[in-house]
């Protein structure tokens, strides 16, 4: 039997904390207590944090769920258990009354003579049937670089997974003594390759549930909660909820209107640059960053910078060097002018 543990002092809110607060303060702390952020001589103590964080949120983040946990506190399971009509054992109810067997009802039956009266209620064809148990769920995390969640595609990753031992059903011994092949330890680590397909809604702190990628078990897999973290990358980056890249841009292409076509999700957008356009200042197109909680897609912000061609003429050098001697002098960053 586990140990009741209040979920709410677990994820560090209130009993009337919002789903929104509720939200955050788990992708913090599945952040924090991910099992591949520590080192190996801490797994178990930081996988069973983990699991009862992600236990607290599947809770918590569930309204009827919440709901039987606030009514019924540490007995909120078994309040679920009583709920949708499992039917009766009438061996039970016969020893309440002291009317097993045969005997005692007309001689046919305590179990016939109420089977009569109220039906299958009292019959075995009434009777829940214990559900084999389903696999468990297991918990990953990957990060995506924000170009990759913009523009979509596949991302290919490997996780690691305790699988019980199916020589000794994941006890760790056998008859003779320890499992061989386990080593006594009931499970083992294996990995699997997933090649996953990003969501148009990708969003930063974002869990996946994919279905039946989870630990094997008798009436089938659990699934694989995949938590996404978005990261910043040589182009991309988020700026709250929008995206911002950098668009290089010659120094003569300023000199009158551009244009240039930006990488979007499914294709390319046509972004217009005005004559005089200054290095530096952002160009906004609308509607082509990533989802919002509301549904809407955020905005993409283009920051234009100059550049020049990797390689130059002898030429072009002796026109750039020309045009730096009738120039004034150029200032970025902190720099300050020579007295």
């Amino acid at each position: 039997m586990s140990t009741f543990q209040d979920y709410y002092t677990t994820l560090g809110v209130s009993r009337g904390a919002s789903d929104d607060e509720i939200k955050r303060a788990y992708r913090k702390l599945a952040k924090e207590w991910h099992p591949d952020r520590h080192p190996e001589n801490e797994r178990d103590d930081v996988e069973k944090k983990f699991k009862a964080i992600s236990e607290a949120n599947e809770v918590l983040s569930d309204p009827e769920k919440r709901k039987r946990y606030d009514s019924l506190g540490e007995n909120w399971q078994q309040g679920q258990s009583f709920q949708g009509g499992g039917g009766i054992d009438p061996e039970q109810f016969a020893e309440m009354f002291g009317q097993r067997g045969a005997g005692g009802m007309g001689g046919g039956g305590f179990s016939d003579f109420f089977g009569q009266m109220f039906g299958d209620m009292f019959s075995g064809r009434g009777r829940a049937q214990r559900q084999a148990p389903r696999g468990a769920d297991t918990e990953a995390s990957i990060e995506l670089s924000v170009g990759e969640a913009l523009l979509g595609g596949k991302r290919a990753f490997t996780f690691r997974m305790r699988i019980p031992c199916e020589v000794c059903g994941g006890q760790g011994r056998l008859a003779t003594g320890a499992c061989p092949a386990c080593g006594g330890l009931g499970a083992s680590n294996q990995q699997k390759n997933i090649d996953l397909k990003i969501p148009d809604d990708v969003r930063d702190g974002q869990v996946l549930r994919l279905r039946g990628l989870g630990q094997p078990g008798a009436a089938g897999p659990g699934d694989l909660l995949l938590m996404l973290t978005l990261m910043p990358d040589d182009v991309y980056r988020l700026r709250g909820r929008d995206v911002e890249a950098e668009v290089i841009i010659a120094p003569w292409d300023l000199l009158h209107e551009t244009k240039v076509n930006v990488a979007v999700r499914g294709g390319t957008a046509t972004a217009r640059i005005p004559e005089g356009t200054k290095p530096g200042q952002k160009l906004r197109l609308r509607g082509q960053g990533l989802h919002k909680p509301d549904g809407n897609r955020g905005d993409l912000y283009l920051v234009v910078r100059l550049g020049l061609p990797e390689s130059l003429s002898d030429k072009q050098r002796e026109l750039l060097q020309e045009l730096g001697e009738h120039s004034s002098p150029v200032r970025g960053g902190a720099a300050t002018s020579e007295s």
